[in-house]
């Protein structure tokens, strides 16, 4: 089976959560872990990792909603919970928000203190802010570079402090050669697969809303990559992804 590791399974789609895990499990997507973003998705991720035993949950606070108390919504209980398997998505974003970046800053640091007290790898996001989310991400903590775009330069400093890199949907497009090849420095038991559902939907679904059940389009495209068959990547995704969270089971 294929694990989707980065789906918003709190976001809206057309006929809800329910059928689009359906779909993915029709699709040999067997486990999907749930991030969150905004703190208000908390309880909903919540809500669906305890009814689909299949479902796990990243807690973590956007950089979109810097200013946020993360002690407030990352609390002993949610960090504890059985479903709960790492801290995420954090990081920072000076693409769209540049002016609040001291704000940013906060937020991922704590959340990353949290992170680090709880023993849980985090998933990172970070775009156009290398140097910061470097420095940050300093070898205290582990986890996933999620949606991983950015360049060889920050993958080489990364894979040094233990961590791994999601490819994504993103890796499927045309116009998407640098990232291929940085995918294809990687090694093999660095990388895990996902879909950002209900964004970067793959190529030949470009356009529409991206679901867990279309990972298997970035699969392809991986293992081409790699010059690996399909199902011997698909085994040692699903090694990749014990590794990376020692608490998901299945």
């Amino acid at each position: 089976m294929f694990i989707d590791t980065h789906c918003h399974l709190t976001d809206k789609y057309n006929d809800g959560a329910d059928g689009v895990i359906r779909r993915a499990m029709e699709n040999n997507v067997g486990v999907m872990i749930c991030p969150t973003a905004d703190p208000d998705d908390i309880p909903d991720a919540l809500a669906l990792a305890e009814k689909y035993n299949n479902i796990f949950c990243t807690i973590g606070i956007h950089p979109e909603h810097a200013g946020a108390n993360a002690e407030e919504h990352l609390t002993d209980a949610v960090l504890t919970h059985p479903r709960v398997i790492g801290v995420g998505e954090i990081g920072l974003d000076y693409h769209y928000s540049p002016d609040n970046k001291n704000e940013q800053i906060e937020l991922f640091e704590k959340q990353s203190a949290l992170a680090k007290k709880y023993a849980l790898p985090v998933a990172i996001h970070t775009r156009e802010a290398e140097d910061d989310t470097a420095q940050i991400l300093n070898g205290d903590v582990r986890g996933v570079m999620h949606c991983f775009t950015s360049s060889w330069n920050l993958a080489k400093k990364m894979l040094d402090r233990g961590f791994f890199f999601s490819a994504s949907g993103i890796m499927t497009f045309k116009n998407a050669d640098e990232i291929r090849e940085t995918f294809a420095k990687i090694p093999n038991d660095r990388i895990v697969i996902e879909t950002d559902a209900p964004y970067c939907a793959p190529v030949p679904y470009r356009g529409k809303t991206c679901e867990p059940a279309m990972v298997i389009e970035t699969a392809r495209v991986l293992a081409n990559i790699k010059n690996l068959q399909i199902d011997v990547l698909e085994s040692i995704l699903m090694e990749n992804v014990k590794q990376l969270y020692p608490k998901i089971s299945f």
